[in-house]
């Protein structure tokens, strides 16, 4: 069996996790903070608000440290969306390429991608710097997937000069996930976790399970 697409580049936050990870570190800093950071969360998901316009903000407001990063990435191996895993494992044993593309922490989502059989070299994300400390100190601002279309960027990258091969499907739920349609042959919608009607609208098709997903590249 040839399967229809040879890569897929998978978003993290409410697609192969049931979590967003920023707003996941705002609970730690209390009801204020998060309902400051998921309002700003959700108008960037949405494309109302452009994610460069508020992801400093929101790292500003949580502050991670090194403990909050970890703590992180245990929440993520455990919000892992159901099918995930053996979806991921199905896929790579049929040759199909997996790359994660995230506007989350790096740090925090290797620990997951591990879990799942995949590299670090298969992350890509945004990295955090802590200090001596173990405090927060900045984000990696250079970084393209701190803006709305940086996705679209990275996945351009990674299927030219990274070498993945093409028909390359690209899945996720936000706008910024939808920013990649034009760097890939194929852009689903998923709805597993969260669904978002314009990001429905812009999609080639709608994923709501990773049953789905094998389906839609092994049959």
């Amino acid at each position: 069996m040839t399967p229809r697409y040879r890569t897929i580049i998978l978003d993290v936050d409410s697609t192969l996790a049931a979590l967003e990870g920023i707003d996941w570190l705002a609970a730690q800093r209390g009801p204020d903070v998060v309902a400051r950071v998921a309002a700003l969360t959700d108008r960037a998901m949405q494309g109302e608000i452009a994610l460069e316009s508020v992801y400093g903000e929101r790292l500003a407001l949580v502050r991670p440290g090194r403990a909050e990063l970890a703590a992180l990435a245990d929440a993520y191996v455990g919000a892992v969306v159901p099918g995930a895993a053996d979806a991921i494992a199905r896929l790579r044993a049929a040759g199909v390429r997996v790359a994660l593309v995230s506007g989350g922490i790096r740090q925090s989502i290797i620990p997951l991608a591990r879990s799942l059989g995949l590299a670090p070299q298969d992350v890509h994300a945004v990295d955090v710097v802590v200090d001596m400390g173990g405090q927060y100190f900045a984000f990696d601002a250079g970084s393209p997937l701190a803006t709305q279309s940086g996705k679209r960027d990275v996945a351009t990258a990674l299927l030219t000069d990274g070498g993945l091969p093409r028909p390359a499907l690209a899945v996720g739920d936000g706008a910024t996930d939808l920013a990649m349609r034009p760097a890939v042959d194929a852009f689903a919608a998923f709805t597993g976790v969260v669904r978002r009607e314009p990001v429905v609208r812009g999609a080639d098709l709608e994923i709501a399970s990773f049953d789905q997903l094998l389906e839609t590249v092994l049959a």
